[in-house]
């Protein structure tokens, strides 16, 4: 799905794909985030996205011109996952907004794994 602003100069049409991107890097940013993990993760496998893979982790949905953003990510060790799942929720809301000018109703974090540092 895509979502189609209109104004008086055009129309714009914005691919989901777009969103995820700007989701990713925005989620990518955040302290405790080691990485991206795939949507299919099953029997509790994930596979570790690579950078230009990210949005195979990010799932978009825009209904009504407003967007819903499922996030699969792996987490670092140690870290308390409320905090950093507040913050990825708050830096993904302002980077999709402010970059597209679309609102974002729901940002769900799904944390697939946690990655311990040697």
């Amino acid at each position: 799905m895509s979502v189609k602003i209109i104004n008086e100069y055009g129309n714009i049409t914005m691919d989901d794909q777009v969103f995820a991107t700007l989701a990713g890097l925005a989620a990518m940013e955040c302290y405790g985030v080691v990485g991206m993990a795939s949507r299919n993760a099953t029997e509790g496998i994930f596979e570790l996205l690579r950078r230009d893979q990210l949005t195979k982790g990010i799932k978009v949905t825009s209904i009504d011109d407003k967007l819903n953003i499922d996030l699969y990510i792996v987490l670092q060790y140690g870290i308390k996952i409320s905090v950093v799942a507040d913050n990825i929720i708050s830096r993904i809301k302002y980077s999709v907004e402010t970059f597209s000018g679309v609102s974002v109703e729901n940002v769900n974090i799904f944390v697939q794994g946690v990655r311990v540092q040697k």
